[in-house]
């Protein structure tokens, strides 16, 4: 009986050793707060939106905790690269210029990027209606790279805000004509609101090459073993109607988000 004791005793103890190494890993994601309804705050501070929700899903499916870090978006990923974080998790399109420098998860979603101009302003996506307006981008994001290669060019004035509110507090005054951005985020983070009011949508644009394949977390190329089990993950959410669920809450149910 004391022999049997003796050895209950030693496992109990091998297992408490163990216990560590169980314990849950964390997920730092890195992310830009100011981007509606994809990431944002509440006014008691708390992160919000579409990005942050899938973030914590994703977790959960992988049995990772998660964790925060604010960057700006131009700033993501050199940070991601220098290990401030693990994972970009910040409505980062999956691009080919990105893939040079990072990796990516398999896309989650996909939304499409729109321009933005005053109601009778004759503002269209065409270079022509463009020339001698003034476009207003976020700095660092695939729309502005999409107006610099496609506009700037024509006669098109380009101009980069580390912020999108920025962007639209200087249409709502006149000094700037247009913007593109993310569809659902003008939607949401302007043309709802009440300085939004005289402007809309007045086209999408198209370029895979810039535009990128979709909405992915981007990951630095060595870090082989978190993508497969974050693809895992992402997977299973989108087989379980969670992605399309989240999407539908944030974007509302006529963005089309899947993946094709």
């Amino acid at each position: 009986m004391k022999q049997h004791t003796l050895m209950m005793t030693a496992i109990l103890a091998a297992g408490s050793f163990a216990l560590p190494a169980m314990a849950e890993s964390t997920l730092r994601y890195g992310i830009e707060a100011q981007y509606p309804p994809f990431e944002y705050k509440s006014a008691s501070g708390e992160l919000q939106g579409l990005d942050v929700e899938l973030g914590k899903a994703v977790c959960a499916e992988a049995h990772l905790k998660c964790s925060w870090v604010e960057n700006a978006f131009d700033g993501l990923i050199p940070a991601l690269q220098g290990k401030k974080f693990d994972a970009i998790n910040s409505a980062m399109n999956a691009t080919e210029q990105r893939r040079k420098s990072i990796a990516f998860t398999s896309i989650i979603y996909r939304v499409p990027s729109m321009v933005i101009a005053r109601k009778g302003s004759g503002i269209t996506t065409a270079a022509d209606k463009l020339q001698g307006k003034s476009m207003g981008v976020l700095q660092g994001s695939i729309q502005e790279t999409y107006a610099r290669s496609h506009w700037e060019s024509a006669g098109v004035r380009v101009v980069s805000y580390q912020d999108q509110n920025q962007v639209y507090a200087d249409m709502a005054t006149g000094r700037l004509d247009a913007t593109l951005v993310m569809a659902p985020a003008g939607q949401k983070g302007f043309l709802t609101r009440p300085d939004g009011k005289d402007f809309q949508f007045v086209g999408a644009v198209h370029d895979d090459k810039i535009l990128g394949s979709g909405i992915a977390f981007g990951l630095r190329k060595d870090d082989v073993e978190l993508r497969k089990k974050l693809d895992a993950a992402i997977a299973r959410l989108q087989a379980s109607g969670k992605v399309k669920a989240l999407a539908a809450k944030y974007l509302g149910e006529g963005i089309d988000v899947s993946v094709k």
